[in-house]
């Protein structure tokens, strides 16, 4: 057990571990169901999950990040203790040593956060790896080299947008609009075009279901089950993927925005190889389907989904494990790959 290595996916919708030597271990919802008035936690991951707008009311489901960054500092410490101890046991006479990803977007106290939090919940020593080169290096995308690529990386809280090159970020944007707003905005539509209030779980189970970045995608059609707002009781109402994509719109067109202009942005020689390569698309939001069609269109690049889009991350996360000893403290990715050539 001793010298062990995980890397974290810290992720807004879910948290993943990767253990080196073993790969992706554990990979659970980043919610935490705590009762309020004693502030004991009763359920962490996948039970928790199941608890959200099901819950008595001195019990409540909470998401401790939101938009990618500690909303809850305390419950997110409790959080990532229970994953660690649930991969390598109760025992912290190791303790291990995490790599941990954060958007690229965050500040400094930000970062600062995240690194406190994992060291009060067990680790011998933190280091960070920005989300866009962890998404690219699980993707298989040759960051080292010098070639330009370029990585969308769309989770639950941000989307991260980045052209690598030589081992490092050339430039990046993070947008705090990803798949919780794509559920916010289905939530919203239902509730102005029904009258109709649904929850979260069942605004994503919508937006897998029929959802679509664009109304042509596809033709389905979905039964919604929810709360009339305006008689107080249990209704249903038959939803399209016309409507959906209606509702998701807005955000999706934000996304598409950024994209165009980090491109716009890059210099000519690496969008030359950009339009080669093409774009890959990484993170859970990037599997809404179609989002890599109008992305295509859009921008005239070849745009593909990432081969496990949901476990990009994780798995950069352990790739960059292997030169965990390089680090300096404080030292941050991107510069110990340019540190290879």
């Amino acid at each position: 057990m001793f010298g062990i290595d995980i890397g974290v996916d810290l992720g807004t919708a879910n948290v993943l571990v990767y253990e080196k030597k073993k790969g992706i271990v554990l990979r659970e919802p980043s919610v935490v169901a705590v009762n309020r008035d004693t502030g004991e936690v009763l359920a962490v991951g996948e039970e928790a999950k199941q608890m959200i707008g099901r819950t008595p009311g001195n019990i409540a489901a909470i998401r401790p990040l939101r938009d990618g960054v500690i909303a809850d500092y305390n419950v997110t410490e409790t959080m990532l203790r229970y994953f660690i101890e649930k991969v390598i046991g109760h025992s912290f006479v190791f303790r291990p040593r995490i790599m941990i990803c954060v958007p690229s977007g965050v500040t400094t106290v930000e970062k600062r956060a995240v690194q406190e939090a994992a060291e009060q919940a067990g680790a011998r020593r933190t280091q960070l790896i920005e989300e866009p080169m962890a998404a690219a290096l699980g993707a298989g995308l040759p960051v080292d080299e010098a070639t330009g690529s370029m990585v969308v990386d769309i989770g639950g809280g941000t989307t991260d947008v980045a052209v690598f090159s030589l081992g490092g970020i050339v430039l990046s944007e993070s947008l705090r609009v990803a798949g919780d707003k794509f559920d916010e905005a289905i939530i919203a539509y239902i509730r102005r075009s029904f009258n109709l209030l649904i929850g979260e779980r069942t605004a994503e189970e919508v937006k897998i279901s029929v959802g679509a970045a664009y109304p042509e995608a596809r033709d389905l059609r979905m039964e919604v089950k929810g709360r009339d707002l305006y008689t107080g009781l249990p209704k249903s109402v038959t939803v399209s993927t016309a409507q959906i994509a209606e509702a998701l719109e807005s955000p999706v067109a934000e996304i598409v925005v950024c994209v165009k202009k980090v491109l716009e942005e890059t210099p000519p020689e690496l969008a030359a190889d950009i339009m080669d390569l093409g774009i890959v698309l990484t993170g859970g939001g990037s599997m809404l389907y179609g989002l890599d069609s109008r992305i295509r269109y859009q921008t005239g690049i070849s745009t593909m989904l990432a081969d496990d889009p949901l476990s990009c991350v994780a798995l950069g996360t352990g790739k960059a494990l292997e030169f965990v000893d390089k680090f300096a403290d404080g030292q941050e990715m991107d510069s110990v790959f340019r540190g290879k050539k």
